[in-house]
Protein backbone atom coordinates (compact mmCIF):
# COMPACT_ATOMS: atom_id res chain seq x y z
CA UNK A 1 0.00 0.00 0.00
CA UNK A 2 1.10 3.52 -0.58
CA UNK A 3 1.12 5.92 2.38
CA UNK A 4 -2.03 7.93 1.04
CA UNK A 5 -3.66 4.69 0.81
CA UNK A 6 -2.44 3.43 4.21
CA UNK A 7 -3.86 6.73 5.79
CA UNK A 8 -7.18 6.68 3.97
CA UNK A 9 -7.65 3.07 5.22
CA UNK A 10 -7.03 3.99 8.82
CA UNK A 11 -9.41 6.69 8.19
CA UNK A 12 -11.88 4.53 7.40
CA UNK A 13 -11.36 2.63 10.92
CA UNK A 14 -10.03 -0.23 8.18
CA UNK A 15 -7.02 -2.27 8.41
CA UNK A 16 -4.14 -1.14 6.29
CA UNK A 17 -0.82 -3.32 6.01
CA UNK A 18 1.05 -1.44 8.89
CA UNK A 19 -0.03 1.31 11.32
CA UNK A 20 0.33 4.58 9.54
CA UNK A 21 2.26 7.55 10.62
CA UNK A 22 1.51 11.24 10.66
CA UNK A 23 1.99 14.59 12.34
CA UNK A 24 -0.06 17.67 12.35
CA UNK A 25 2.53 19.89 12.37
CA UNK A 26 6.04 20.32 12.85
CA UNK A 27 8.02 23.56 13.90
CA UNK A 28 10.82 25.59 11.81
CA UNK A 29 13.48 24.24 14.80
CA UNK A 30 11.96 20.15 14.55
CA UNK A 31 12.17 19.98 10.90
CA UNK A 32 16.21 21.03 11.02
CA UNK A 33 16.89 19.05 13.72
CA UNK A 34 15.17 15.64 12.38
CA UNK A 35 16.03 16.48 8.52
CA UNK A 36 20.01 17.13 10.07
CA UNK A 37 20.04 12.91 10.52
CA UNK A 38 19.49 12.64 6.36
CA UNK A 39 21.79 15.91 4.90
CA UNK A 40 23.63 18.54 5.74
CA UNK A 41 22.25 20.98 3.24
CA UNK A 42 20.06 22.50 6.13
CA UNK A 43 19.17 26.70 6.48
CA UNK A 44 19.49 28.32 9.86
CA UNK A 45 17.31 27.47 12.40
CA UNK A 46 15.14 30.78 12.96
CA UNK A 47 10.85 31.18 12.79
CA UNK A 48 10.00 31.24 9.04
CA UNK A 49 8.68 34.64 9.67
CA UNK A 50 12.44 35.66 9.54
CA UNK A 51 13.84 33.33 6.70
CA UNK A 52 14.57 34.58 3.21
CA UNK A 53 12.67 32.96 0.67
CA UNK A 54 15.94 30.50 -0.70
CA UNK A 55 15.33 29.78 3.36
CA UNK A 56 12.23 28.73 3.38
CA UNK A 57 12.47 26.60 0.20
CA UNK A 58 14.95 24.83 1.96
CA UNK A 59 13.62 24.31 5.33
CA UNK A 60 10.57 22.79 3.09
CA UNK A 61 13.18 20.55 0.90
CA UNK A 62 14.10 19.19 4.16
CA UNK A 63 10.94 18.32 5.25
CA UNK A 64 10.07 16.96 2.40
CA UNK A 65 13.28 14.62 2.98
CA UNK A 66 12.54 13.16 6.03
CA UNK A 67 9.14 12.55 4.88
CA UNK A 68 10.36 10.28 1.97
CA UNK A 69 13.03 9.09 4.12
CA UNK A 70 11.20 8.07 7.18
CA UNK A 71 8.23 6.71 4.84
CA UNK A 72 5.78 8.97 6.73
CA UNK A 73 1.82 8.38 5.20
CA UNK A 74 0.99 11.73 5.59
CA UNK A 75 2.03 15.47 5.05
CA UNK A 76 0.09 19.08 6.40
CA UNK A 77 -0.31 21.72 4.07
CA UNK A 78 -1.80 25.45 5.64
CA UNK A 79 -2.54 28.83 4.23
CA UNK A 80 0.90 30.87 5.00
CA UNK A 81 -0.60 33.56 6.77
CA UNK A 82 0.10 37.50 5.88
CA UNK A 83 1.54 39.54 7.79
CA UNK A 84 1.28 43.15 7.99
CA UNK A 85 4.85 44.54 10.24
CA UNK A 86 3.60 46.58 12.88
CA UNK A 87 6.84 46.84 15.35
CA UNK A 88 8.03 45.06 18.47
CA UNK A 89 7.37 41.46 17.58
CA UNK A 90 3.57 42.79 16.50
CA UNK A 91 1.67 42.22 13.14
CA UNK A 92 -1.82 42.19 12.05
CA UNK A 93 -3.10 39.43 9.19
CA UNK A 94 -5.27 39.30 6.70
CA UNK A 95 -8.64 38.64 9.18
CA UNK A 96 -7.26 42.05 10.82
CA UNK A 97 -6.31 40.06 13.91
CA UNK A 98 -3.38 41.88 16.13
CA UNK A 99 -1.02 39.07 17.33
CA UNK A 100 2.45 38.36 19.05
CA UNK A 101 4.77 36.71 17.08
CA UNK A 102 6.44 33.65 19.11
CA UNK A 103 9.27 32.25 18.67
CA UNK A 104 8.54 28.83 19.77
CA UNK A 105 5.17 28.03 18.29
CA UNK A 106 1.89 29.90 17.23
CA UNK A 107 1.74 33.32 17.39
CA UNK A 108 -0.71 34.78 19.72
CA UNK A 109 -3.85 36.67 18.82
CA UNK A 110 -3.60 40.45 21.12
CA UNK A 111 -6.60 42.41 19.52
CA UNK A 112 -9.15 41.58 17.33
CA UNK A 113 -11.58 43.94 15.11
CA UNK A 114 -14.91 43.27 16.38
CA UNK A 115 -15.23 44.45 19.82
CA UNK A 116 -19.33 45.01 19.50
CA UNK A 117 -21.94 43.95 17.52
CA UNK A 118 -21.96 47.08 15.15
CA UNK A 119 -18.31 45.94 14.04
CA UNK A 120 -19.40 43.05 12.42
CA UNK A 121 -21.49 45.25 10.37
CA UNK A 122 -18.84 47.30 8.91
CA UNK A 123 -16.39 44.16 8.63
CA UNK A 124 -15.46 41.99 5.63
CA UNK A 125 -13.76 38.71 5.73
CA UNK A 126 -10.13 38.71 3.17
CA UNK A 127 -11.40 36.70 0.18
CA UNK A 128 -10.31 33.47 -0.62
CA UNK A 129 -7.34 33.35 -3.11
CA UNK A 130 -6.17 29.79 -4.49
CA UNK A 131 -2.63 31.68 -5.76
CA UNK A 132 -2.07 32.67 -2.40
CA UNK A 133 -3.80 30.63 0.05
CA UNK A 134 -3.18 27.24 -1.22
CA UNK A 135 0.59 28.19 -2.46
CA UNK A 136 2.14 25.83 0.42
CA UNK A 137 -0.95 22.48 -0.73
CA UNK A 138 0.65 23.31 -4.22
CA UNK A 139 3.71 23.02 -3.23
CA UNK A 140 3.57 19.60 -1.02
CA UNK A 141 1.22 17.98 -3.70
CA UNK A 142 3.42 18.50 -6.30
CA UNK A 143 6.56 17.12 -4.46
CA UNK A 144 5.26 14.41 -2.41
CA UNK A 145 1.76 14.01 -3.71
CA UNK A 146 2.22 10.35 -5.42
CA UNK A 147 2.87 8.86 -1.84
CA UNK A 148 1.51 10.67 0.70
CA UNK A 149 -2.03 11.75 2.18
CA UNK A 150 -2.10 15.36 1.89
CA UNK A 151 -4.04 16.95 4.80
CA UNK A 152 -4.97 20.67 4.95
CA UNK A 153 -5.35 22.26 8.28
CA UNK A 154 -7.59 24.65 8.55
CA UNK A 155 -10.59 25.95 10.91
CA UNK A 156 -14.31 25.71 11.89
CA UNK A 157 -16.25 28.52 13.56
CA UNK A 158 -15.14 28.40 16.60
CA UNK A 159 -11.20 29.46 16.87
CA UNK A 160 -11.87 32.09 14.06
CA UNK A 161 -14.95 34.03 16.16
CA UNK A 162 -12.89 34.40 19.28
CA UNK A 163 -9.51 35.46 17.69
CA UNK A 164 -11.77 37.96 15.80
CA UNK A 165 -13.12 38.96 19.48
CA UNK A 166 -9.47 39.62 20.69
CA UNK A 167 -9.48 36.70 22.93
CA UNK A 168 -10.93 33.68 23.99
CA UNK A 169 -12.81 35.04 26.92
CA UNK A 170 -15.02 37.54 24.97
CA UNK A 171 -16.38 34.77 22.89
CA UNK A 172 -17.45 32.73 25.96
CA UNK A 173 -19.23 35.55 27.33
CA UNK A 174 -21.12 35.98 23.71
CA UNK A 175 -22.73 32.76 24.32
CA UNK A 176 -24.42 34.20 27.44
CA UNK A 177 -24.80 38.31 27.03
CA UNK A 178 -24.64 38.04 23.27
CA UNK A 179 -25.95 35.28 21.07
CA UNK A 180 -26.58 36.65 18.05
CA UNK A 181 -23.17 37.94 17.58
CA UNK A 182 -22.45 34.69 18.81
CA UNK A 183 -23.64 33.13 15.76
CA UNK A 184 -23.18 35.64 12.89
CA UNK A 185 -19.51 35.16 13.48
CA UNK A 186 -20.28 31.42 13.39
CA UNK A 187 -22.40 31.77 10.23
CA UNK A 188 -19.04 34.41 8.52
CA UNK A 189 -16.47 32.11 9.18
CA UNK A 190 -17.62 28.76 8.59
CA UNK A 191 -19.16 30.22 5.20
CA UNK A 192 -15.29 31.20 4.48
CA UNK A 193 -13.91 28.18 5.94
CA UNK A 194 -16.16 26.22 3.50
CA UNK A 195 -14.80 28.52 0.41
CA UNK A 196 -11.44 27.57 1.64
CA UNK A 197 -11.95 23.69 1.97
CA UNK A 198 -13.71 23.19 -0.94
CA UNK A 199 -10.72 25.27 -2.79
CA UNK A 200 -8.32 22.84 -1.21
CA UNK A 201 -10.28 19.95 -2.41
CA UNK A 202 -10.17 20.78 -6.05
CA UNK A 203 -6.06 21.65 -5.79
CA UNK A 204 -5.46 18.02 -4.65
CA UNK A 205 -6.03 18.03 -0.25
CA UNK A 206 -7.61 14.20 0.37
CA UNK A 207 -7.83 14.78 3.89
CA UNK A 208 -9.21 18.31 5.72
CA UNK A 209 -7.85 18.64 9.61
CA UNK A 210 -9.65 21.28 11.26
CA UNK A 211 -7.94 22.95 13.96
CA UNK A 212 -8.71 25.14 17.58
CA UNK A 213 -8.78 23.27 20.66
CA UNK A 214 -12.49 22.82 22.56
CA UNK A 215 -11.50 21.49 25.51
CA UNK A 216 -8.09 21.96 28.11
CA UNK A 217 -6.62 19.15 30.50
CA UNK A 218 -9.81 18.86 32.73
CA UNK A 219 -13.12 19.55 30.77
CA UNK A 220 -14.47 21.54 27.50
CA UNK A 221 -14.18 25.10 27.49
CA UNK A 222 -17.53 25.27 26.52
CA UNK A 223 -20.88 23.30 28.13
CA UNK A 224 -21.59 21.00 25.66
CA UNK A 225 -24.98 22.85 25.81
CA UNK A 226 -23.30 25.57 24.21
CA UNK A 227 -21.37 23.30 21.77
CA UNK A 228 -24.76 22.24 20.23
CA UNK A 229 -25.75 25.49 19.83
CA UNK A 230 -22.77 27.84 18.75
CA UNK A 231 -20.52 24.92 17.30
CA UNK A 232 -21.90 21.80 16.30
CA UNK A 233 -24.61 22.71 13.42
CA UNK A 234 -21.81 24.93 12.29
CA UNK A 235 -19.07 22.33 12.37
CA UNK A 236 -21.10 19.61 10.40
CA UNK A 237 -22.27 22.13 7.60
CA UNK A 238 -18.48 21.82 7.00
CA UNK A 239 -17.53 18.11 7.33
CA UNK A 240 -21.04 17.53 5.03
CA UNK A 241 -19.42 18.77 2.73
CA UNK A 242 -15.66 17.62 2.68
CA UNK A 243 -17.68 14.26 2.01
CA UNK A 244 -19.75 15.32 -0.41
CA UNK A 245 -16.44 16.85 -2.14
CA UNK A 246 -14.94 12.84 -1.08
CA UNK A 247 -12.43 13.51 1.19
CA UNK A 248 -11.57 12.91 5.33
CA UNK A 249 -12.66 14.94 8.16
CA UNK A 250 -9.96 15.12 11.10
CA UNK A 251 -10.83 17.38 14.15
CA UNK A 252 -7.80 18.35 15.84
CA UNK A 253 -9.10 19.57 19.85
CA UNK A 254 -6.56 19.02 23.41
CA UNK A 255 -7.88 18.60 26.40
CA UNK A 256 -10.02 15.92 27.85
CA UNK A 257 -13.11 16.20 25.28
CA UNK A 258 -15.10 12.88 26.79
CA UNK A 259 -18.18 15.66 27.25
CA UNK A 260 -18.39 16.26 23.62
CA UNK A 261 -16.39 13.32 21.91
CA UNK A 262 -19.66 11.28 20.95
CA UNK A 263 -20.85 14.96 19.51
CA UNK A 264 -17.70 14.80 17.39
CA UNK A 265 -18.60 11.63 16.04
CA UNK A 266 -21.99 12.69 15.54
CA UNK A 267 -20.92 15.35 13.01
CA UNK A 268 -19.31 13.11 11.25
CA UNK A 269 -15.60 12.99 11.38
CA UNK A 270 -13.70 10.43 10.19
CA UNK A 271 -10.51 10.60 12.80
CA UNK A 272 -9.59 12.69 16.14
CA UNK A 273 -6.82 13.66 16.91
CA UNK A 274 -4.45 14.21 19.09
CA UNK A 275 -6.17 12.20 22.09
CA UNK A 276 -3.67 13.94 24.88
CA UNK A 277 -2.67 11.86 27.79
CA UNK A 278 -2.43 14.22 30.41
CA UNK A 279 -5.80 15.15 29.67
CA UNK A 280 -7.56 12.18 30.72
CA UNK A 281 -7.55 10.50 26.65
CA UNK A 282 -6.24 7.06 28.24
CA UNK A 283 -5.84 5.45 24.28
CA UNK A 284 -7.56 1.81 25.61
CA UNK A 285 -11.06 3.53 26.96
CA UNK A 286 -10.97 5.90 23.54
CA UNK A 287 -10.47 2.78 21.45
CA UNK A 288 -13.30 0.47 23.56
CA UNK A 289 -15.62 3.29 23.52
CA UNK A 290 -15.06 4.78 19.54
CA UNK A 291 -13.69 1.49 18.12
CA UNK A 292 -15.29 1.30 14.54
CA UNK A 293 -17.12 5.00 14.42
CA UNK A 294 -14.13 7.14 14.10
CA UNK A 295 -10.36 6.72 13.80
CA UNK A 296 -7.98 7.67 16.04
CA UNK A 297 -4.98 9.99 16.06
CA UNK A 298 -1.99 10.93 18.63
CA UNK A 299 -1.45 9.98 22.17
CA UNK A 300 2.33 9.87 22.14
CA UNK A 301 3.65 12.37 25.03
CA UNK A 302 4.84 15.11 23.55
CA UNK A 303 5.01 17.32 26.94
CA UNK A 304 7.34 14.88 28.74
CA UNK A 305 8.24 11.91 26.83
CA UNK A 306 9.09 13.17 23.18
CA UNK A 307 11.09 15.94 24.94
CA UNK A 308 12.89 14.12 27.95
CA UNK A 309 12.05 10.54 27.58
CA UNK A 310 15.10 8.12 25.86
CA UNK A 311 14.49 6.27 22.94
CA UNK A 312 13.94 3.15 24.69
CA UNK A 313 11.09 4.99 26.49
CA UNK A 314 9.59 5.94 23.40
CA UNK A 315 9.68 2.87 21.61
CA UNK A 316 7.64 1.34 24.62
CA UNK A 317 5.10 3.93 24.16
CA UNK A 318 4.70 3.58 21.20
CA UNK A 319 4.30 -0.38 21.35
CA UNK A 320 1.39 0.15 24.30
CA UNK A 321 -0.31 2.51 21.71
CA UNK A 322 -0.64 0.34 19.05
CA UNK A 323 -1.33 -2.75 21.63
CA UNK A 324 -4.30 -0.59 22.99
CA UNK A 325 -6.04 0.86 19.76
CA UNK A 326 -4.68 -0.69 16.69
CA UNK A 327 -6.29 -3.75 16.92
CA UNK A 328 -8.72 -3.87 14.02
CA UNK A 329 -7.50 -0.91 12.12
CA UNK A 330 -8.65 3.19 12.93
CA UNK A 331 -5.53 4.12 14.64
CA UNK A 332 -2.46 6.34 13.27
CA UNK A 333 0.37 6.85 15.16
CA UNK A 334 1.01 10.10 15.78
CA UNK A 335 2.37 13.01 19.10
CA UNK A 336 -0.29 14.35 21.69
CA UNK A 337 0.15 17.63 20.20
CA UNK A 338 2.62 18.26 17.01
CA UNK A 339 6.40 18.13 17.18
CA UNK A 340 7.66 21.47 18.59
CA UNK A 341 11.01 22.50 18.89
CA UNK A 342 11.33 21.09 23.04
CA UNK A 343 11.21 17.84 21.13
CA UNK A 344 14.01 15.33 20.33
CA UNK A 345 14.39 14.42 17.14
CA UNK A 346 16.25 11.50 17.93
CA UNK A 347 13.00 10.82 20.05
CA UNK A 348 10.46 11.79 16.68
CA UNK A 349 13.01 9.23 14.78
CA UNK A 350 12.47 6.66 17.44
CA UNK A 351 8.30 7.11 17.67
CA UNK A 352 8.81 6.24 13.68
CA UNK A 353 10.82 3.33 13.70
CA UNK A 354 8.72 1.52 16.72
CA UNK A 355 5.70 2.01 14.82
CA UNK A 356 7.57 0.24 11.80
CA UNK A 357 8.77 -2.07 14.28
CA UNK A 358 5.53 -3.34 16.48
CA UNK A 359 2.89 -2.02 13.90
CA UNK A 360 2.59 -4.39 10.90
CA UNK A 361 -0.70 -6.04 10.61
CA UNK A 362 -0.82 -10.06 10.17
Amino acid sequence: MTGKERMLTALECKKPDRVPVFELAYNEPSIIGIASHFTDKLPPVKPAAEMEPEELLLTFEALALFIDELEIEGVTARVLEQQELLGNGYFKNSWGVVLKQNPFGLAFPMEGPIKEPADLTLYSPPKVDADIDLMMLGMVKGRLGANHAIVFATHDCFGPSWRLRGGLEHLLMDYMDNPQLAHDLARMTIDHSKELVSAAIDAGADVIALEDDLAFNTNTLMSPAQFDEFIGPYQKEIVDLIHEKGAKAIKHTDGNIWPILDRLIANGFDGIHPLQPQAGMDLKKVKEHCSGRICMLGNIDCIELLPSGTEEEVEKAVKKAIDDAADGGGYIISSSNTIHPGCKPENYIAMVRAARKYGVYS
